[in-house]
Formats: structure tokens, C-alpha cells, sequence
């Protein structure tokens, strides 16, 4: 650019002999001035967008949704043992640390053999064990321990030969008398 200026300026301060040159000189300063006058356009358009507001940086758009993060399908990695060492903890933490149990009341095999022999002399016909039970005067809370230790103190009855069982179907009543003859205490 600097030379292209001091070869106009010469061509312009010297004298041409031939004057066709010398309008050529002329033009050419012309078109460059022109070209000059462009350069500037261009550069003070450059200016004016560097100078707008940016978008994303000056000037955010308006109404554009965000976009909704999907994640991947959801994958549980557990052992059973991860699982059961997990309730245990939440359970201990909650767990008490005196346990007290009621006592339970029953009614033992030795005091339903009693009751029994007791009732092998009170009868002579078929009676049934519950009906027997009940007019023993069971309380409701124990009669399920009375109803076991009973059964299990007849069947020993049975085996000795002191009472006949009878038993009509399954889970019918069960039915006792004392036996025809009643064998020697051992």
C-alpha cells in the first residue's frame, strides 16, 4: 500500500511529457481514494457488529424451553444379603433392649394324667374328652394347653390298658372309658 501511494504521488507531482499518462495518473488516484473509502465502510461495518450484544453472552433468547435431561433406565445392584443386612440394622434400631415375655401358664402332663384317673373312676360309659374338659372347669385361656396334655396323658393311659379311645372319623371327637379290666399299678 505504501508503495502504490508514492507511485501516485510521483506520477502526480512530476510533469508527464505525454498527457495520456497524466490522466491516467489522475484515475488511478481516483479508484485508489475510491478503494480507500471502501476499506473504511468495511472496517466501521466490522466495528458495528463487534460492538452488537452477543447472543448467549449480552442478550438471551426468550421462551426457549430447556431441555429435559433423561437418564438412563434405572439399574438396583443388591444381593440378598445386602438386603437382609439392611433390614437388620433398621430393625435394631429400633429394637428394644429389655425384651419381657408373660409367662406362660400350662397345664402339664402330670396334672392331666391326674385329672384323668381321676375321672376313670367318676365314669363307667363313653365320654368325650372335650365335654369332659369343659365340665373339668377349664378356664378358655388354658384349654388349648389342657386339650394337648390331656390327649397326650390318655393316649399314655391307653398304652398301660387303663382306658379305651374311640374315635368315630378324623378329627371327630375323641371318646374314653376305663378299660374292662384294669391291670396292677407298676
Amino acid at each position: 500500500m505504501a508503495a502504490w501511494l508514492a507511485y501516485l504521488k510521483s506520477r502526480l507531482l512530476l510533469p508527464s511529457p505525454n498527457r495520456a499518462e497524466n490522466v491516467e495518473a489522475t484515475d488511478l488516484a481516483d479508484a485508489l481514494a475510491q478503494r480507500l473509502r471502501r476499506l473504511e465502510q468495511i472496517r466501521r461495518a466490522a466495528e458495528a457488529l463487534f460492538a452488537r450484544p452477543l447472543l448467549g453472552r449480552d442478550v438471551f433468547a426468550r421462551g426457549a424451553p430447556e431441555p429435559i435431561a433423561r437418564g438412563g433406565a434405572i439399574v438396583y445392584e443388591a444381593t440378598l444379603y445386602d438386603l437382609l443386612s439392611a433390614y437388620a440394622r433398621q430393625t435394631q434400631k429400633h429394637a428394644r433392649s429389655r425384651v419381657r415375655l408373660k409367662p406362660r401358664v400350662v397345664w402339664s402332663l402330670a396334672e392331666a394324667r391326674e385329672a384323668l384317673t381321676r375321672m376313670i373312676g367318676e365314669i363307667a360309659d363313653w365320654t368325650d374328652l372335650d365335654s369332659w374338659l369343659i365340665a373339668y372347669g377349664v378356664e378358655p385361656k388354658f384349654r388349648r394347653t389342657a386339650r394337648a396334655s390331656s390327649f397326650s396323658a390318655s393316649l399314655e393311659l391307653a398304652r398301660e390298658g387303663r382306658i379305651e379311645l374311640r374315635q368315630d372319623a378324623a378329627f371327630a371327637p375323641l371318646w374314653l372309658r376305663p378299660a374292662a379290666v384294669a391291670p396292677e399299678p407298676i
